[in-house]
């Protein structure tokens, strides 16, 4: 377990390389986004009992709308079950769980399953899972604008406080440490305004195959990080 004091915060996890994973090891993709929602569990929890406490997930993007539509079909599905048969797991840990993303084209069942989760959680204080599902960093700030104008708050009194206090999950802090599989070394979207100061590690890991030991192994990284912050 890594030292608390070399933990971040909040923590991003772009969760990469499932459909590879699967390809590897001759399973279908379906196969390999369900041992990485296996996975994301386990590392979530690992994070929150190292210390971190906030984890965000970047689950399915307002781009994976372009796969096919049984692929989407079923990530709709995990998203259900993570959101009904296993937040009882993850409130019994201590858990609260925020959804981060667009309500656009989102079922009425999955929203009622996301406010229920939520809900069930909500006073839950070891640690906070957020799940950027149906998520845009782009429309996260698109959204927040279009609050502020509904509210009409003044264009002189608009600062960086007044974005933040309209974001999803407002009360959510910057992101101080950026974790993305599969050997990709981009962003793509995640957390725009979150991630502005945020320390990056990639891995060439494929994410069902992404261990406790390498996040301990990233956690070290990031306690040998300065951050400056532009200083």
């Amino acid at each position: 377990m890594a030292n608390k004091e070399s933990v971040p915060n909040h923590l991003g996890l772009i969760l990469d390389g499932n459909r590879r994973w699967a390809k590897a090891h001759n399973l279908s993709s379906f196969e390999g986004h369900k041992q990485g929602y296996d996975n994301l569990k386990v590392i979530a929890k690992h994070a929150i009992n190292s210390g971190v406490n906030y984890v965000s997930a970047y689950i399915f993007s307002l781009e994976n709308w372009n796969r096919s539509k049984k692929e989407v079909d079923y990530l709709m599905r995990l998203a259900y079950r993570m959101l009904t048969r296993d937040v009882k797991e993850l409130n019994d840990e201590g858990i609260r769980i925020f959804w981060l993303g667009s309500k656009q084209k989102i079922s009425q069942k999955l929203l009622k399953a996301i406010n229920a989760a939520e809900e069930i959680t909500k006073n839950n204080k070891r640690g906070n899972l957020c799940i950027c599902f149906n998520y845009s960093g782009y429309q996260e700030i698109i959204d927040a604008f279009i609050k502020i104008i509904d509210k009409k708050i003044p264009k002189n009194k608009i600062d960086i406080s007044v974005v933040e206090d309209n974001l999803y999950g407002k009360d959510i802090p910057k992101i101080d440490f950026m974790v993305r599989t599969s050997g990709e070394q981009r962003i793509s979207n995640f957390m725009l305004w979150r991630i502005n100061y945020s320390e990056l590690y990639f891995t060439e890991k494929h994410w069902p195959a992404f261990t406790k030991t390498d996040l301990n192994r990233a956690f070290k990284e990031y306690s040998k990080r300065e951050r400056r912050f532009g200083k």
